[in-house]
């Protein structure tokens, strides 16, 4: 079964503080509103308002909002409230994480698979429920939907070998040329078997803050070409880790009942991952670091980024569903 993709745009989310109201507001006006940069600097730095705030300023980057001109795109004024969005956002990033620039120990950290996982695909795979798959569901739909479109921002930024293996690793996630088999396309498939929305973005104002800030800092590292070591440390860990966890997933629906196409977008992953971890560390980061090496700390430090950013989001998840809560803003509503 394949879907037809959504044409609608998607609606401006409801606001979560200043900072989202200040962005939305103006988008929604047509007009540059005057942005407290001040309050901007007290922001909790993983917070529900900052994360919705540079959400919806990155959006526009992608496939923008109903009603909302193209044209914001480039606004200097919203560019500038963004760049600050973005100051405390990476600030709080590198305080979390340890740094240092020993990219091949980090590497060789994420391919041992411990014996007793406690993640969320092991929680799934052993005792998940199908409403916390679907929860599941629609909070990886953020990125899911635009799989692979952020790290084409860094194509531009590379140069010989890794800007070749990474094209050849995007090819695949958009489908090796078939439509119907991008990554994407095939996540939209698997919200349509799940009796969930389809439509991009449909569970923004869903999600918490914890799961914007895995897809901003996609956007960020992509969207700056000082951080491309970053985007190309966080492109390599999430294929790295991407095959181990789709494997687990296939085996949770499988225990579930989950419908082919919810399968598929996992089975599709074990394999294609498995070689995209290989070309990304050797092609990849050895071509860029081999040419610039001064960039060793920019790619540790996306690593170490991604890694903390997840571990965030699944701590959030299974505290939620320990307690048998959801782990989302508001309830789902399935299509049927």
């Amino acid at each position: 079964m394949t879907t037809t993709e959504p044409q609608v745009a998607a609606r401006l989310p409801e606001i979560r503080g200043p900072l989202s109201a200040a962005v939305v507001d103006t988008l929604a006006g047509g007009r540059t509103n005057d942005f407290d940069l001040d309050e901007v600097q007290s922001a909790d730095p993983f917070g529900e308002d900052l994360q919705l705030a540079l959400h919806v300023c990155y959006e526009l980057h992608y496939q923008g909002f109903a009603g909302v001109d193209s044209g914001w795109e480039w606004d200097p004024g919203l560019l500038r409230f963004r760049a600050a969005l973005e100051r405390v956002f990476l600030d709080g990033i590198r305080a979390a994480v340890p740094g240092g620039d020993d990219v091949d120990g980090l590497l060789d950290e994420l391919l041992v698979e411990p014996a007793d996982g406690t993640g969320v695909s092991h929680f799934l795979r052993d005792e998940g429920a199908w409403w916390q798959m679907a929860e599941y569901f629609a909070q990886r739909s953020i990125y899911h939907l635009k799989e692979a479109d952020p790290h084409a921002w860094v194509i531009p930024r590379l140069r010989g070998k890794a800007k070749a293996a990474l094209v050849a690793v995007e090819f695949d996630e958009f489908g090796g040329g078939r439509a119907d088999q991008a990554h994407s396309r095939l996540f939209a498939d698997l919200l349509t078997a799940a009796g969930l929305s389809a439509g991009y973005l449909a569970y923004l104002d869903h999600v918490p803050g914890c799961t914007l800030a895995t897809v901003n800092m996609m956007s960020l590292f992509g969207l700056h070409r000082s951080l491309r070591g970053a985007l190309v440390g966080h492109f390599a860990c999430a294929e790295i880790t991407t095959a181990p966890a789709a494997r687990r997933m296939d085996e949770a629906l499988r225990r579930l009942g989950g419908a082919a196409e919810c399968r598929y977008f996992y089975t599709e992953h074990i394999e294609a991952d498995a070689v995209h971890e290989q070309v990304l560390r050797h092609d990849v980061i050895g071509d860029l670091l081999a040419r610039e090496p001064e960039l060793a700390a920019d790619v540790a430090l996306g690593i170490q980024a991604t890694e903390l950013l997840e571990s965030r989001l699944a701590d959030h998840l299974l505290k939620a569903w320990s307690a048998g809560e959801s782990s989302l803003l508001r309830p789902l509503r399935p299509l049927r």
